[in-house]
């Protein structure tokens, strides 16, 4: 639209606008020679300064124009945004101009008013989807995801403090309602300016509608970007599946939830080959792939893992590793928890909800139904009522106000991993006398922003955590961090070492005959540091010292020591739950533990 833009010639008047010279003015279908009523103001007084009144009103209208272009044509990902993406010509732009130049006044009016609230809720929706690409890697679901936002208020405010999230929250709604009414202002500015020089609007609408048609039947592009676009059209229409297909998934998942291989099985025949053992299921925060296969993480990475596989050894452990390909990258825990724990395939917020409200049945459910477990949840990360967690099958479960913590949170991270390891032993594990536990730990520290970061100290030296207070300030300050890119991924890395050196040196420090531990990742971490990819797989580890429970799942395949072989089986993290039943069955020992065909 910017291209209507021409020296203004003498004109009389101006729809809902201003003249030439930016005076109030009479409807645009005035008729002509109408008298014109020029109020005081500035409107009054611009005779006076006639050339920087007529800059203003140049500017403003380049500006109106600009902001019409960006809102049609900017994409809904930080990495597309270039100068290319700009010198593109908009379908949507085009049809609008051609709508507006054809309606009747009092119905242009109307138009203007809804095409520049509408564009200005697409801009803020491409800005949304931005953030939600950055952390997601996906965009945000119309649906779905309004949920998420308030768990993003309460992130910010975990991270930066009350005060960065009450700037947070002013800076988002002051944005919303700015765009909203600039692109309004600008649409009904815009088509003032067409309306005034109506034969220029049109043939120039027409020029650049064949000049639209002729570079898609060419194909012309610019660097690899077809300059035609209708990019904003496909968007919206993307927009419009994405709501059908939720509901359509709604009842697919709901057949799903329906079949359990496992739920006619008596209690008496579950998970007989781990009766007397400690069973821990412990979830690593945002333990990705990219922590292992990245050149810049890989060394270190690879020296954590292969001193914790050295160190098990050394203490009579063995292990096995493999691949889990979650259902989500760079947030989203929960769902990744409740895949792996379900045997589902909980890819958004509306199957965790009909999951949890269901009767499903668990992995940690199942522990609780054959009676010989006590089962137990370590979720230093939960800070206010966890319903769900009488779902998951947890006779008791201990949050962030119940490990006995007194030290200081680390950003987001309520308990350091290394205490809340330390609090399990000395609420449950370490208790005499008591009955096999399954315990599900979910260890935090390596929770975005990855900064500051605790370190591992004397075990004999945690106290009630006050000492995490001057670990705390030794740390990083996550505001000066996450300017860097290279910093992020430095912390990140920093992180998953705190968190496997204190798992590993746990098992090693309390471990015993009894003890079977399961630990992985629940997703990658976010764009930032996987640099884009697209990969969900995350490490599996299954530690023990009997040799007859890792004897179960030689069927698997999986690679020897902590670390998982690249060419390690690669499974979806909702086949565990059945595969690993399966293993730990009547019937597990004679079939090696091979995974059953579904």
């Amino acid at each position: 639209m910017s291209l209507f833009i021409r020296s203004h010639q003498p004109s009389d008047t101006t729809e809902g606008g201003a003249d030439q010279d930016g005076a109030p003015a009479a409807a645009a279908d005035a008729p002509p020679g109408a008298p014109v009523t020029t109020p005081p103001g500035w409107f009054g007084r611009r005779h006076r300064w006639p050339r920087t009144a007529r800059g203003a009103t140049i500017g403003t209208t380049v500006l109106a124009g600009a902001l019409v272009l960006f809102a049609l044509l900017v994409p809904n990902q930080v990495e597309r945004v270039n100068a290319v993406a700009f010198l593109r010509l908009p379908a949507e732009g085009i049809l609008l101009a051609t709508l507006l130049l054809a309606l009747p006044p009092r119905f242009r009016r109307v138009a203007a008013v809804i095409s520049g609230v509408l564009l200005g809720l697409l801009t803020v929706l491409k800005f949304v989807d931005m953030a939600f690409h950055q952390v997601l890697a996906r965009p945000f679901d119309l649906v779905l995801d309004w949920i998420l936002l308030d768990d993003a208020a309460d992130f910010v405010r975990e991270s930066f403090g009350r005060g960065g999230q009450v700037l947070a929250v002013v800076g988002v709604v002051v944005l919303f309602l700015g765009v909203l009414v600039l692109m309004t202002l600008a649409t009904g500015r815009l088509t003032g300016l067409m309306i005034r020089h109506r034969p220029v609007a049109a043939r120039t609408t027409l020029v650049l509608g064949v000049a639209w048609i002729t570079c898609v039947t060419l194909g012309v592009q610019v660097t690899g970007v077809p300059v035609a676009t209708r990019g904003t059209a496909e968007m919206l229409g993307n927009r419009v599946e994405q709501v059908r297909a939720g509901l359509r998934d709604a009842r697919v998942f709901e057949e799903e939830a329906a079949v359990d291989a496992f739920a006619k099985t008596p209690p008496d025949q579950l998970l007989t080959g781990l009766r007397g053992k400690d069973v821990l299921f412990t979830f690593i925060e945002s333990y990705g792939r990219v922590a292992i296969d990245d050149p810049a993480m890989a060394g270190p990475i690879d020296a954590a893992l292969e001193d914790g596989t050295r160190r098990l050894e050394d203490a009579g452990f063995a292990s096995r590793s493999g691949w889990l390909t979650s259902p989500v990258t760079g947030a989203g825990s929960w769902l990744a928890h409740s895949t792996f724990l379900s045997g589902l395939w909980i890819k958004n917020q509306q199957r965790y909800r009909s999951l949890t409200t269901s009767d499903r049945m668990t992995l940690t459910n199942y522990f609780r139904r054959t009676g010989d477990w006590r089962t137990v949840g370590i979720v230093p990360g939960v800070r206010r009522a966890w319903p769900e967690g009488e779902f998951f099958g947890l006779d008791h479960i201990y949050d962030s106000e119940h490990l006995g913590y007194h030290g200081p949170y680390f950003s987001w991270t309520p308990v350091p991993d290394q205490f809340s390891l330390e609090a399990f032993e000395r609420l449950e594990h370490g208790r005499k006398d008591r009955e096999p536990i399954m315990a599900e730990i979910i260890l935090a520290s390596s929770h975005n922003p990855w900064s500051p970061i605790a370190r591992v100290i004397d075990w004999d030296d945690l106290g009630d955590g006050s000492v995490f207070h001057g670990i705390k300030k030794e740390g990083t300050d996550p505001k000066e961090v996450w300017k860097d890119p290279e910093k992020v991924r430095t912390e990140y890395r920093r992180a998953i070492e705190y968190s496997l050196r204190s798992l590993t040196e746990w098992v090693e420090r309390y471990g015993d005959e009894d003890t079977v531990l399961v630990f992985l990742g629940d997703h990658q971490p976010v764009p930032t540091v996987t640099a884009g990819s697209t990969n969900r797989d995350v490490p599996v580890t299954i530690v023990a010292k009997d040799e007859k429970v890792l004897d179960r799942v030689a069927g698997w395949g999986w690679s020897d020591g902590l670390e998982p072989a690249p060419d390690a089986p690669r499974w979806g993290m909702d086949k565990f739950r059945d595969r690993f039943m399966t293993a730990y069955g009547p019937r597990g020992g004679e079939s090696g533990g091979a995974a059953p065909q579904r």
